[in-house]
């Protein structure tokens, strides 16, 4: 379907088609034409938005519409790089400054001198990387790990993050002098189920590149399937649309998407638009209680079963052993009382009575979970947070904690 070019600029216009950014609504159309604002001139800029929306788009535009755009462009995902290493990734490192550094190593910094670096998930930067990040800024100066030379590179800074960031800075997990440093321009990029007919523009788009691509009959949507795609909540944004699309064009080719199609292919939980009261709630806190809660389900079902083992083993010792009936030569079984057989005590005190185990705390029974479930799936850790219905991010940060890498 093409756009209406109506009251949109032909600089976005262009923007749009030229990174393949489909949609017409007002806040995406606004965070575009800030982007081409702010791009010849060489200011940090900070992206806000929620996770999927499409952060990604806005540095590249920056960078092509800037003085730099013949130089490098590096995107650097900061919640992907373990703490251990973060710095030698950004600053480099010399040879022999950490086992394994087997040789000296250049940074990100020093390979985009003269170009823009996009910093994604910026909130994720360990505190001492954010001061060495800070002295960049604000002097174009840098140690490499290892090293006590000053070197120097000129480098644009372009971060994202889906984080209140002013909130992290409150919890002392972000520097105050690094957030109105990055910040000198803010664009933030509108969540999909703020965009209206949009929604219906990145379907069709979608639906016909993934019919396309698997060679599959096109499909198409009611009025009503419009409707209820259109009032989804859409918590993953483009990317979970994205997915969603790709998963009707592959098993409903050739058919045309009710209401009760789409229903099987989106969570219940969240079929409708509900606007969260407070803002947006960091997904940290709610997968955190989901994971706490399987803790309690998986510890309810651990005391249930020590219960049972506990009862077993006390009724098992109250057999006599065989051996014992024989010498005392009782009578047939009929005819021996309770109180006979038990006459003379055989059973050692340490088989009744047993020494309560202290409980596992919620971070030991959380650190097993991991662990397990990271050697069901060889370590695969995409598969082991598949598996324990939390994200990606969640489990790395879950292993850091616990010193589990």
């Amino acid at each position: 379907m093409k756009e209406s070019s109506t009251t949109i600029p032909p600089q976005v216009l262009q923007a749009k088609q030229r990174f393949g950014i489909i949609g017409n609504a007002p806040a995406l159309v606004a965070a575009v034409e800030r982007a081409l604002r702010v791009a010849p001139i060489d200011l940090s800029v900070l992206v806000t938005g929620e996770s999927g929306a499409g952060k990604e788009f806005f540095p590249q535009i920056i960078h092509a519409y800037s003085a730099r755009k013949h130089a490098k462009y590096i995107a650097v995902n900061c919640g992907a790089i373990p703490e251990g290493t973060i710095d030698s990734e950004l600053f480099g490192h010399e040879k022999g400054a950490f086992t394994g550094a087997v040789d000296s190593r250049k940074g990100y910094f020093e390979e985009a001198d003269g170009g823009t670096i996009f910093l994604d998930e910026v909130a994720e930067m360990p505190l001492t990387t954010q001061a060495r990040l800070l002295r960049v800024l604000e002097s174009g100066e840098y140690i490499k790990v290892g090293s006590s030379t000053v070197q120097k590179t000129n480098v644009r800074i372009v971060a994202a993050t889906n984080v209140d960031l002013l909130a992290a800075v409150s919890q002392g997990k972000f520097r105050e002098d690094l957030y109105y440093r990055l910040s000198t321009v803010q664009i933030h990029v509108p969540p999909l189920r703020d965009r209206g007919m949009d929604i219906r523009l990145l379907t069709r788009k979608f639906a016909a590149d993934f019919s396309e691509r698997y060679r599959m009959p096109s499909i198409s949507f009611t009025e009503e399937s419009d409707d209820a795609l259109r009032h989804y909540r859409w918590p993953g944004n483009v990317r979970q649309l994205k997915n969603v699309v790709e998963q009707l064009a592959l098993f409903e080719g050739g058919n045309t998407i009710s209401v009760s199609t789409l229903e099987e292919y989106l969570p219940s939980v969240n079929t409708s638009y509900m606007p969260v009261a407070g803002g947006d709630l960091h997904s940290y806190q709610r997968e955190r209680e989901m994971l706490f809660g399987m803790i309690f389900n998986l510890q309810s079902r651990i005391d249930e079963l020590q219960q049972q083992m506990a009862k077993n083993s006390f009724h098992s010792s109250l057999m006599v052993h065989p051996k014992e009936v024989e010498t005392n030569a009782a009578p047939p079984c009929s005819e021996v009382s309770y109180s006979e057989v038990t006459e003379q005590p055989r059973i050692p005190t340490t088989a009744i009575v047993r020494s309560p185990q202290p409980p596992a705390s919620l971070e030991d029974n959380e650190r097993e979970m991991i662990r397990r479930a990271l050697e069901r799936n060889e370590g695969r850790r995409k598969a082991a947070a598949a598996e324990l219905q939390i994200s990606e991010r969640t489990l790395y940060r879950k292993i850091k904690e616990y010193g589990m890498e």
